[in-house]
């Protein structure tokens, strides 16, 4: 069975049990603080789980993209490893638990309709102390005990160990199957199910209180599953990964054999190249924190591989379209991204590649150093500080190390690593998923707030729920509070905090009432009125009438309607991969991520400001409409890759030019955007661009002001014509430039003549003059030119200059080339004088500088220097 042919497989199966097929989740939950990728099947569902919100279905069925990087060193050894994976998984909301869960799997796994693996080939384990699901698998399945494996809480609970070490919250025992190639001992588990029945409280004994509904998370491996269905010793074998380990081998430059010395390096990058793909398909870039470091470290490790098999230049990014083309049956969108995240993966390998060549050096000038020292390796902090400061892998410092015959002091190194990783916070990644807090429990005991701001920004609301202090309470009393109060009602028209739109601001009023709203936020389903009690007293059941400020609204929803007309006039312009990657809308002021590989051009920002004009002043229609998911892409509407959208959707349409999904708010026609002024474009990351944009009033004062400027330069430049500008500041520049010759010429002629005093009383010995002079105010590059001019004017000369900048002494020494044969350095001189003033310094045999912190020891540092030479010539 293909890969493919398995993944709908098992999605169907489900459903004829009544799952909901559900589309996997985004692979970078942005709303999600516990983790930074999507690390297993039942994220998710974490609200369904902990009965947050709505329950609009009990039974769900998906494959989930996941992405884990715990057990990154296997990636490539072992055979089942990966960090991106995609998890099967069913699951149920206080609905079926353990017998169905069980008997299903059962049947999926060994029914000839549907896998129809020999059970004989097949082994379970469950948790020592769960007598319901041996007895289900024992006297229901009729498996026998010696293929059912007791197994204590770190082995067969989740969270492992939770009975004993926690955390508190919701947790369950384990039941996992094994399939057996070949019916021996070696094993591979397959299939995973999770009953959550308990609720940890505190510590042992009596600390798992049953749960008043019961769910099951089960998760089965497809990659692993393939393997076992398709009779190859690897995941990297089946149908699908073969052909992307295939095309690595290709684009490097060898073959590929599972078992040959080649195969672990090129099955990792394999796998790093589909992770990365994935993320920078979702907007993800390499980067120093958070998911865009783990981004970055994929990719580089990946590089690494191919350069210690002689790939020397970038390579990685020609291996997209592979990925793309055994991953776009079940996720058609990342075809769409190809030419962007082909240009992103292309400049982290140049800039890796440069990064690879500059450490070099220094891991040259390390490897010396343990030669020298008589040491058998390289320090773990010398290999740390390559892999810190330079970027340098361990993995290269380790590979290179080798060739020379020589170890690295890895110990040493781990332990400096982790310590840099808990101060960073790129650690493992949160544990807990399942966190209980004032949200959480107004969660479970409200509906979600009904938002009227489409239609009205006025309305009646009724308090469903006030926060204050971290905590639930009944009533606020008291005005004047320090911190912001969160207050819930039934319906609203503020529109909170989403999708880029910044949230509302206004007031919520009663008889002798008053709430200010500084901001809106979002969670869950839960509309939150963040601010302060100007009078009265809030208390839950108050009706209040709720207002938002139209003004700012009507701002944020010009800028707004602008973002999708600049989305337009991009893609016109620079073409379809101009992509949004985020944006930012406030009150007449917009600033908006596209995805582009270059500066965009002056000439190019005028034709984009010029289409969003157009479009605004053909005053098109704007219109919105509620629809299924699937309809809205039908129709072409354009949404953001990685972002996390419901089954029914808002699609905004701007005349037949645009049409984008978006929950914000919106014009009624793009004529009342009024006028759009792209203020600056720049860069923010790898491959992305941003340009800011003001529209309405904001624009129209930015124009303003920009004019009013133009006048007061005019006026100081006493040109009367604006016009003329350019070549008034044109005239004035070459002015400027003439006034510097004439000053240069000048400095040059004073120069010259303190060479020629200089040379006229310097003492002589031996034919040579010495020349020791403090040099008030000069620069270094004085200094230089005033040495120059001394020797080309003496033939025989030696001498030291000083002068100090700054409040630190600078110091130049120099001689004659003849006097170098004779063995005279000013490298020594000058070496002599700096420590005088306490610094240091060097140089060439001809010519040194040297620097020094104690200005008043300046005169002895000359004098030294001067006795220097007056030594060496005598002797």
């Amino acid at each position: 069975m293909k890969t493919d042919e398995l993944r709908e497989s098992y999605l169907s199966f489900f459903e004829e049990k009544g799952c909901v097929r559900r589309p996997s989740d985004v692979l970078v939950p942005r709303d999600d603080p516990t983790v930074l990728f999507t690390p297993a099947g039942m994220n998710q569902f974490k609200d369904q789980f902990l009965g947050v919100g709505k329950l609009e279905f009990t039974r769900a069925t998906t494959c989930q993209m996941c992405l884990r990087t715990g057990d990154i060193q296997n990636v490539g050894v072992t055979a089942y490893h990966h960090t991106f994976f995609e998890m099967l998984g069913n699951f149920s909301f206080g609905d079926y638990f353990k017998r169905e869960a069980i008997h299903w799997a059962w049947e999926y796994l060994t029914d000839k309709k549907w896998l129809g693996l020999d059970p004989k080939l097949l082994s379970v384990t469950v948790y020592k102390e769960d007598d319901e699901a041996y007895n289900i698998w024992h006297d229901e399945i009729k498996l026998p005990a010696n293929r059912i494996s007791r197994e204590n809480e770190h082995e067969n609970f989740w969270p492992a160990g939770a009975p004993s070490l926690g955390p508190d919250g919701v947790c369950g025992p384990c039941s996992e199957i094994f399939y057996h190639p070949n019916g021996g001992k070696d094993n591979v588990e397959i299939w995973n199910l999770v009953f959550t029945q308990f609720n940890r409280v505190g510590d042992p004994p009596d600390n798992l209180k049953p749960l008043p509904k019961q769910n099951i998370d089960t998760g089965m491996g497809l990659e692993r599953t393939a393997s076992v269905l398709q009779g190859v010793p690897s995941n990297f074998e089946i149908d699908t990964l073969k052909q992307l380990c295939l095309a690595t081998a290709d684009t490097i430059g060898t073959a590929y054999k599972y078992e040959a010395p080649d195969g672990r390096p090129i099955r990792r990058i394999s796998d790093h190249v589909r992770a990365v793909t994935f993320s920078i398909h979702e907007g993800v870039n390499p980067g120093s924190l958070k998911e865009s470091y783990v981004v970055r470290q994929l990719l580089r490790r990946a590089l690494l591989e191919g350069y210690l098999l002689g790939k020397n230049e970038p390579f990685l990014y020609q291996l997209v379209p592979a990925v793309v083309e055994i991953m776009k049956t079940p996720y058609p969108d990342i075809a769409k991204t190809v030419e962007n995240v082909q240009s992103t993966i292309k400049n982290e390998e140049e800039q890796f590649l440069d990064v690879i060549e500059k450490g070099l050096t220094r891991f040259a000038g390390f490897l010396k150093k343990a030669e020298q020292e008589g040491k058998s390796q390289i320090s773990g902090e010398d290999a740390f500080d390559l892999h810190q400061t330079d970027g340098f892998l361990i993995e290269l410092t380790e590979a290179l190390a080798a060739k020379n015959n020589i170890a690295v002091n890895r110990n040493e190194f781990n332990t400096l690593m982790d310590r840099h990783q808990k101060d960073s916070g790129r650690g493992a990644f949160a544990n807990s998923v399942m966190s209980e807090g004032p949200l959480t429990a107004l969660h479970k005991t409200t509906s979600d707030t009904d938002f009227k701001g489409y239609e009205t920004t006025e309305a009646e609301g009724k308090i469903v729920g006030i926060i204050a202090e971290d905590r639930l309470v009944d009533s606020v009393v008291e005005k004047g509070h320090a911190h912001p109060v969160a207050v819930v009602i039934d319906q609203t028209p503020f529109y909170a905090e989403a999708g880029g739109q910044v949230g509302d601001t206004g007031f919520m009023e009663a008889d002798g009432v008053k709430f200010e709203v500084m901001n809106t936020q979002k969670n869950g389903g839960l509309t939150l009125h963040l601010g302060h009690l100007l009078e009265g007293q809030l208390k839950l059941g108050q009706t209040l009438k709720t207002t938002v400020v139209e003004t700012r609204r009507a701002g944020i929803q010009r800028a707004h309607s602008a973002t999708h007309l600049l989305h337009h006039a991009l893609r016109t312009v620079l073409g379809d991969n101009a992509m949004q990657r985020g944006s930012k809308v406030e009150e007449d002021t917009l600033r908006f991520d596209f995805s582009h590989s270059k500066a965009v051009t002056p000439d190019e920002l005028s034709q984009i400001e010029d289409i969003i004009n157009q479009r605004v002043s053909e005053g098109a229609n704007v219109s919105t409409d509620l629809m299924k998911l699937q309809k809205a892409r039908d129709l072409g509407a354009m949404a953001l890759f990685g972002e996390k959208y419901p089954d029914n959707v808002r699609v905004v349409q701007m005349g037949d030019f645009s049409i984008e999904l978006c929950g914000g708010t919106h014009l009624s026609n793009t004529g009342q955007v009024g006028l759009c002024k792209i203020v600056n474009e720049e860069p923010v990351a790898k491959g992305v661009r941003r340009i800011h944009a003001l529209t309405g009033a904001k624009a129209l004062e930015k124009t303003r002001n920009t004019e009013k400027l133009i006048q007061e330069i005019a006026a100081q430049l006493k040109e009367p014509r604006p016009e003329e500008l350019p070549q008034r500041i044109a005239h004035l520049q070459e002015e400027l430039r003439d006034t510097k010759k004439q000053l240069l010429k000048y400095s040059s002629k004073s120069l010259s003549g303190t060479a020629n005093e200089l040379l006229e009383r310097a003492p002589i010995v031996n034919d040579v003059k010495i020349v020791s002079y403090h040099a008030q105010d000069a620069s270094r590059d004085q200094l230089r030119e005033l040495a120059d001019l001394l020797r080309k004017k003496g033939k025989q000369v030696a001498l030291i200059l000083g002068t100090v900048i700054d409040g630190k002494v600078a110091l130049m020494a120099a001689v004659n080339q003849d006097l170098v044969k004779q063995g005279l350095k000013a490298g020594d001189c000058v070496k002599a004088a700096a420590k005088v003033v306490g610094g240091g310094g060097g140089g060439r045999p001809d010519m040194a500088e040297a620097g020094g912190k104690d200005p008043e020891k300046l005169a002895d540092a000359l004098a030294t220097g001067a006795d220097y030479y007056r030594g060496q010539l005598k002797a």
